[in-house]
């Protein structure tokens, strides 16, 4: 290994660490156990060989924006034990493709991707773990389900026998004001208490995916049981000058 390598190798280790204690200390303060919330890992843009250092410290959630991307890593990291989780904006024409590696799809959100996720899985003879992404701040810049209008879609979606909805997930407001990512995520812990309130059949409300880099601490103060974290990981990520937020722009 050279001393680059190394020398990555050993700060994504301490910053896996350091986001552990950050997890730690804030299920402390909520008075919660850390055993609730798990670590999801986004890996958008981090090359495969940096990846691997994390899996095999320990970490086997791993979750990714883009389908061609992630495909790759798929290929070359298939000896490792991943659960990979897809949770971008996630085109129709790119179902099949995601569906060779997910495990989870976080960001159901219309019932065009539900219809087509369906008549793949049917085709392939099995189900699939879904939630169903709920844009909680109402910005137009992300993608979700109106707060409003997510008990009726969660009602449709779980018709369909080919899709398990395993909770919800959502994106706190970019602020500075912490408060106004609070804000979203205390709705989507209301909209998960709503749902299980009407005992939906085939429904279980298990995971709330909620808090990034930034806010992580707030989302599990919030109740959330999954937090995707990349950057305070694996360090900023190249951002080309057209693009922002990725998949979360308004283009669908």
């Amino acid at each position: 290994m050279t001393q680059a390598a190394t020398a990555t190798r050993e700060l994504i280790l301490a910053n896996l660490e350091a986001v552990r204690s950050r997890i730690r200390d804030a299920c402390r303060r909520a008075g919660r156990s850390p055993e609730e919330v798990d670590l999801l890992l986004v890996t958008k843009t981090v090359p495969a060989e940096r990846i691997r250092v994390a899996v095999e410290a320990g970490e086997r959630l791993i979750g990714e924006n883009k389908a061609q991307e992630a495909l790759a890593k798929y290929e070359e990291l298939k000896d490792l034990p991943i659960e990979w989780h897809f949770i971008g904006h996630l085109q129709t024409n790119k179902v099949k493709d995601v569906l060779t590696f997910a495990s989870m799809i976080q960001s159901v959100d219309r019932m065009r991707l539900v219809e087509k996720l369906d008549q793949q899985l049917q085709r392939l003879g099995r189900s699939l773990d879904v939630l169903i992404q709920v844009n909680t701040s109402e910005e137009e810049s992300k993608f979700g389900v109106a707060p409003e209008e997510t008990l009726a879609f969660v009602r449709q979606v779980a018709r369909y026998d080919t899709l398990n909805i395993k909770g919800l997930m959502t994106i706190g407001k970019l602020s500075a004001d912490p408060e106004d990512a609070r804000r979203c995520f205390r709705l989507l812990r209301q909209l998960r208490d709503r749902i299980v309130a009407e005992g939906i059949p085939r429904v279980r409300m298990e995971i709330l995916s909620m808090g990034m880099s930034g806010d992580l601490e707030i989302a599990v103060e919030e109740g959330s049981t999954l937090v995707r974290v990349g950057t305070a990981v694996f360090g900023p990520r190249p951002q080309p000058a057209s693009h922002f937020w990725d998949e979360q722009a308004k283009t669908r």
